[in-house]
């Protein structure tokens, strides 16, 4: 497709001068035209590919500026997802399915992208639940960067007895005779889980990359056309990152990634960047794969992973000392980078060590701070002067009752401060942080942003909190460009500008707001390429090797209940009959509700609401 002229459609261009059209002309992956069909014919040479929209919704390729694809596609085809699994009952019997597919000595994992909030039961499976799924395959059921839940089997398989200690900064719970249960408690440190997960089977390199080619597949099925790679424990540069090489020199790359380099063993991380600068730069490669700068972890000192089921981490005294050293030498080599800052408290120290760095004046090259759920007012003007921007994700969508449990509703209410970020003027960009805490999936991010609830329907923000629909997308698109240094070539649909957009099965802009976390792509674009198609489109979808191993998950396809319109608000509990409404504008007995849903996960099999 040379030449490709798009028609018949309510096309979102986020260009103040021409926010919508109906028709797009492309030449050679860019966009040269757009307006009415008859200029955008007139820009094109004779014959051009026809595409008819068919009065659908188009936008901008998403771009997600914080998220793990690379290690994600890796593993992508081992994991049982729970997105969009409408009770725990369900769950469970895609896990049981599961188990029964998988053959020895390979595991069932879930490995994030849910919440028990999102469950009929409103509650976590139980330790007995789990065992009676899978009493023979191994499973590990991660949930969020607080605790995994391991079956018997898992328990065999990695060798956990009485006699196995617990790890720096986790615990192994056992019951009253010292036998290990199968959970397993990240207090504070996230460490006994990332561990323990990376001691299961890897896939073979080819089932690796066709388990990245799924991945990517799924993303463009969510209208994603870019991301950028924020590294991740267990993700060494350069080894573990032979196969998206691969895949990108045989042109079967489908997303555009710009990726960071992650410093893997503590007390190495300066050693590791003195490596790094004299084998590779930012900007390294082209525009499917290119090395994007530093992080997100700098330190290991600096790593302040958010679990809101226990207090806030304080950090080591040592941690400004060794930041320094990091950011002294990416400063000096003009590498951007980013830092994985939940906490104020932490970024205020973080900022203390970038502002020794550069005197005070802006860093030499772009910064990003991570996340920053609970920033306040001064430390956003500290990012702002520093030259530095802020890369936000949905996390609170799936543990925003835990923030409220611990910190209250007041607190809960800035976290994170969007629309006071957006207010500063400071770059601000938007993603999901996927896979191993929130799901891959942007519309649940979009839900989010414009409705300020969780994924459990708890409203966390205030009607003045919340973004309008257009504000929110600009920052899954424009928004996110600047964090790749790419904003002159994406993010919005003028001409000059990369072809990439999302045809969507649903009107974004005017849609039920329930109705926005279940809208997907029905024609993805990545520079004029069609990468997905379904629907009226389909007959246009590329094709793609079926996943393999051919027990995997992926091969499986998603469970009967994740093929059911979602659930209403009105459930009750799945064992004693209770049958109670759900109000969600109601203030939540939230102390209760999440003690319940944390003593489910030991054994507790009734939870009432």
């Amino acid at each position: 497709m040379a030449e490709l002229i798009a028609v018949n459609g309510r096309i979102t261009t986020l260009d103040p001068a021409r926010p919508e059209v109906t028709a797009l002309a492309v030449r050679d992956g860019r966009i040269v035209a757009t307006g009415g069909e008859a200029a955008c014919r007139a820009a094109l040479g004779p014959g051009p590919t026809t595409i008819d929209l068919r009065g659908r919704r188009v936008i901008p390729g998403l771009n997600d500026s914080h998220t793990h694809l690379i290690r994600g596609g890796l593993s992508y085809n081992l994991e049982l997802r729970w997105e969009n699994e409408p009770s725990l009952a369900d769950a469970l019997r895609a896990l049981r399915a599961q188990a029964e597919r998988t053959p020895p000595p390979q595991w069932v994992r879930v490995v994030g992208g849910w919440s028990e909030f999102q469950f009929a039961e409103r509650r976590m499976p139980t330790l007995e639940e789990i065992n009676a799924a899978a009493p023979e395959t191994p499973v590990f059921l991660l949930h969020l960067y607080a605790r995994a839940l391991l079956n018997r089997a898992a328990l065999r398989a990695l060798g956990i007895t009485r006699e196995t200690p617990d790890p720096p900064g986790g615990e192994i719970q056992r019951d009253r005779s010292g036998e290990p249960t199968g959970l397993l408690i990240a207090r504070p440190s996230a460490l006994i889980l990332y561990s323990t997960l990376a001691r299961g089977p890897r896939l073979a390199p080819e089932d690796q990359a066709n388990s990245t080619r799924h991945y990517m597949r799924e993303m463009n099925r969510l209208g994603i056309t870019s991301v950028i790679d924020a590294g991740g424990g267990g993700q060494s540069y350069p080894d573990d990152y032979a196969v998206i090489r691969r895949l990108h020199e045989a042109g079967e790359l489908t997303v555009r990634i710009a990726y960071n380099l992650f410093a893997q063993k503590p007390g190495d991380e300066l050693s590791d960047y003195e490596r790094w600068v004299a084998m590779t730069e930012p900007g390294a490669g082209d525009e499917w794969l290119r090395m994007n700068g530093a992080g997100e972890n700098l330190v290991w000192s600096a790593a302040d992973f958010e679990n809101f089921l226990e207090p806030r981490p304080d950090l080591a005294p040592v941690m400004e000392s060794e930041l320094e050293a990091v950011v002294g030498l990416l400063a000096e080599r003009r590498w951007p980078f980013r830092i994985h800052a939940t906490y104020d408290e932490s970024i205020g120290r973080f900022l203390d060590v970038f502002e020794r760095v550069s005197g005070g004046a802006p860093l030499p090259a772009r910064f990003i701070i991570d996340h920053a759920e609970t920033i306040g007012p001064r430390n956003i003007e500290r990012v702002q002067a520093l030259g530095g921007g802020i890369a936000i994700q949905h996390r609170m969508a799936f543990q925003g009752e835990y923030f409220v449990d611990r910190y209250g509703r007041e607190a809960a209410a800035e976290t994170p401060p969007v629309a006071r970020m957006l207010a500063s003027g400071l770059p601000l960009g938007a993603g999901t942080d996927a896979t191993r805490v929130a799901s891959y999936d942007p519309w649940v991010a979009l839900y989010w942003l414009t409705t300020g609830r969780t994924l459990g329907g708890l409203p966390l923000y205030g009607e003045e909190k919340v973004l309008g629909r257009e504000a929110a997308l600009r920052l899954w698109t424009e928004g996110s460009a600047w964090f790749s240094g790419e904003e002159a070539v994406k993010g919005t649909l003028v001409p000059g500008r990369h072809a990439d957009l999302a045809v969507l099965s649903a009107d974004y802009l005017s849609v039920p707001p329930e109705e926005i976390r279940h809208i997907t792509s029905v024609l993805t674009m990545v520079r004029g390429r069609v990468v997905f198609a379904d629907a009226e489109f389909s007959n246009l979808s590329p094709p793609l090797p079926p996943a393999s191993p051919d027990w995997s998950p992926v091969a499986a396809g998603p469970s009967p209940a994740m093929r059911r319109p979602p659930v209403g608000a009105g459930h009750g509990c799945a064992f004693h009959g209770h049958q109670r409404a759900i109000a969600w504008n109601r203030p939540l007995p939230l102390a209760d509700e999440v003690r319940h849903a944390f003593w489910g996960a030991l054994g507790c099999s009734c939870f009432v609401f």
